[in-house]
């Protein structure tokens, strides 16, 4: 038996294969366009499929000796369910890259198919949502009494195309929040404070983020607001706001978007990433006014995200969790993160 990376000729996948030869490790490519497929996978001797997602029996087949699906292909609002139904048909365990809210929802949705399938469903394999999941993690288990919880981030890295595509679709529908247990639409940055990130405070505003859907499952806090320091966004208004959910929501600005993005996006390159850094922090905080938070500081997004890919898919070969719909916390503990290489830990502070 072996994996797969599908979507290996997109900028993560490629990421993922060549970390993966690094290791050792040969990994099946695949995607559904053969030429570029087989432009990335003959020059490194690798073995590749190609085969689309529209026909789920056709899915099936093409995984037919495969333990486990490193899902690479977004957006994966409109890849992960064909996907998955393939996987659970195969048997195979699934993992894959997405930060988009209705996606988790979606596939915490198929929970008891996978149960019965003996098959693991993971999404949120990479950056969004590895680390704040397990940071998450980490905060709730040391204040119990948690009702609230902030994540934010703050990166110095580049961005790829299908993340600036999936960001795209995103802004189209606003903000959103976990609040009292339930996703509710808030508008964007409805939210502003000062985080306390390791290299010095940072204003952030709130952004719809995985978490919202996944650190629920992983720490049963239902309250939960998603932050990032980004500059344009902690200056934006809630009319200026609700201005650009309209405009970003327009069929044809989104058309238009995804091309341009197409383009003239490449994602960076090598010596960027290896420049860049991240940053995140967690705070739980209790109906009493205690709060329990931790921090970390990482690599680049993109090289976290390859690394985490590949270590969780050697977890679910060698130490599956309970079949089911997992966040990685909940597949592999808070620890996991630790097992990510150049990942800073600041541990967890009560106050």
């Amino acid at each position: 038996m072996t994996w797969m990376i599908y979507g290996a000729s997109g900028y993560t996948g490629q990421l993922v294969a060549d970390l993966a030869l690094d290791r050792g490790e040969r990994p099946v490519l695949a995607g559904r366009d053969p030429g570029k497929v087989a432009a990335f996978a003959t020059p490194r001797g690798l073995p590749y499929r190609v085969f689309d997602l529209a026909d789920p029996d056709a899915v099936a087949e093409a995984l037919r000796d495969v333990d486990v699906v490193a899902h690479c292909a977004g957006p994966f609002s409109a890849t992960s369910a064909p996907m998955i139904e393939g996987c659970l048909r195969a048997g195979v365990h699934y993992l894959d890259i997405t930060g988009e809210i209705d996606v988790f929802e979606a596939v915490f949705a198929r929970h008891d198919d996978a149960r019965r399938a003996g098959v693991v469903l993971l999404p949120g394999s990479g950056f969004d949502v590895v680390p704040t999941d397990c940071l998450a993690a980490m905060v709730a288990a040391e204040l119990q009494t948690a009702t609230h919880l902030d994540l934010a981030f703050h990166s110095s890295g580049g961005i790829s195309g299908g993340t600036l595509k999936s960001a795209l679709e995103g802004a189209a529908l606003g903000g959103r929040a976990r609040i009292d247990g339930e996703v509710r639409a808030v508008p964007m940055a409805w939210r502003r404070r000062e985080i306390p990130f390791p290299s010095g405070p940072r204003r952030v505003a709130s952004l719809p983020w995985g978490d919202v859907s996944t650190a629920y499952r992983s720490t049963g806090i239902g309250n939960i607001t998603t932050f990032a320091h980004l500059p344009g966004l902690t200056r934006t208004g809630p009319r200026s706001a609700r201005l650009s959910q309209v405009v970003m929501g327009s069929h044809i600005v989104q058309r238009l978007g995804r091309a341009a993005i197409g383009a003239a996006v490449r994602g960076p390159g090598r010596a960027t990433r290896s420049r860049s850094w991240v940053e995140v922090y967690a705070e739980a905080t209790a109906p009493d006014g205690k709060s329990v938070s931790a921090a970390l500081i990482g690599p680049d997004t993109y090289d976290l995200t390859a690394d985490a890919v590949l270590r969780a898919v050697g977890a679910l070969r060698s130490e599956p969790p309970a079949p089911g719909a997992h966040t990685p916390a909940t597949a592999f503990g808070a620890d996991f993160i630790r097992r990510l290489h150049g990942v800073k830990i600041i541990e967890p502070a009560h106050r």
